[in-house]
């Protein structure tokens, strides 16, 4: 099943989508994080979308405003793509090949919850950056509580996937990892998810032999395709990603794990990197960008201009006084 939570006549709903695009709005479900929070996994969110042919359709997808399909109460962005971190290392700091640490285990950060987009929206510019860019991913849902999972056990905590489109201010970014501490402003701003929660039972027959979900990732800015990849180039199943988020700690419903940025052009950062030079350039207002992945869909977000940044004073050298 296809969930979606949409804007119509300035009031919000979830609904099942048909494969028309038809919307079958559920009754009484005021938001889908909070369906997923009331348990049950996969077979109870199935459940709840099964009332509705005894229910009126509601309008078409093209005819409301959709909203990111859940408000995830954490966001979990993974960095999967071998291909994907030489291209940046290149482009952000200026190293070459890959950190040896990076294949020990399936390294996250967590973004913020509260910048979440929906598929269509604007996104602005973040204030103070003149390199915007994207980042294509895939996200897990989760749909079970959950400790210290094994993989095998994290598949049937997996409730479902949309699309993650990471965005970057990579001059920020970049001046804030020489700290050494890892993103802050430069990945704070924007995350778009949607266009749907695509159920995971959905997916199964793109898997393949090692577990991982053989999906065709494509970019593109403007009209022009700048990237194009598969989803099982990553070198970690959501499974195995999952299993280490929970590692000494619960993963909930709701709780989002981006797959990382893909490669070849899953990201202008990495082309920079590749071809030495900013081609495509960082995007600018009027720019659209497109992401889609097989099977899950499509989101397009126009950027628009931002506001300044706020003011805030450079570090003070303090004595070090004691008390």
């Amino acid at each position: 099943m296809r969930f979606a939570t949409y804007e119509h006549q300035n009031r919000h709903h979830v609904a099942v989508v048909e494969e028309d695009g038809t919307l079958f709005p559920l009754p009484g479900v005021r938001s889908l994080t909070g369906l997923l929070a009331e348990g049950g996994g996969l077979p109870g969110l199935l459940d709840a979308g099964s009332v509705t042919p005894d229910i009126p359709a509601g309008p078409h997808v093209s005819e409301v405003r959709l909203l990111p399909p859940l408000q995830p109460p954490t966001v979990r962005d993974f960095v999967t793509f071998e291909e994907h971190v030489e291209g940046v290392r290149r482009s952000v700091d200026g190293s070459a090949g890959v950190p040896e640490q990076w294949y020990a285990a399936p390294t996250f950060y967590f973004t913020n919850p509260y910048a979440v987009h929906g598929p269509h929206d604007d996104i602005p510019v973040p204030p103070g950056s003149s390199m915007l860019d994207f980042e294509l991913e895939v996200a897990a849902v989760i749909g079970r509580e959950g400790r210290d999972l094994t993989p095998e056990q994290a598949r049937d905590h997996i409730i479902g996937y949309t699309v993650f489109n990471d965005w970057s201010a990579r001059d920020l970014q970049s001046a804030e990892m020489k700290v050494g501490l890892g993103p802050c402003k430069g990945k704070d701003t924007a995350t778009t998810l949607g266009p749907y929660l695509v159920t995971a039972d959905e997916l199964e027959k793109y898997r393949d032999g090692d577990g991982f979900l053989r999906l065709g990732l494509t970019a593109s800015v403007n009209g022009e395709v700048v990237g194009k990849d598969l989803l099982s180039n990553m070198s970690w199943t959501f499974e195995e990603m999952v299993a280490y988020a929970s590692r000494g700690t619960t993963v909930r419903p709701g709780d989002i794990l981006g797959s990382g940025t893909c490669g070849n052009g899953g990201c202008l950062a990495e082309l920079w990197g590749v071809r030495g030079r900013q081609d495509p350039p960082p995007l600018k207002p009027g720019d659209t960008v497109t992401l889609t992945v097989e099977g899950v869909g499509s989101v397009s977000n126009t950027v628009v201009a931002g506001p300044e940044p706020v003011p805030v004073p450079a570090a003070r050298r303090r004595s070090r006084e004691r008390p």
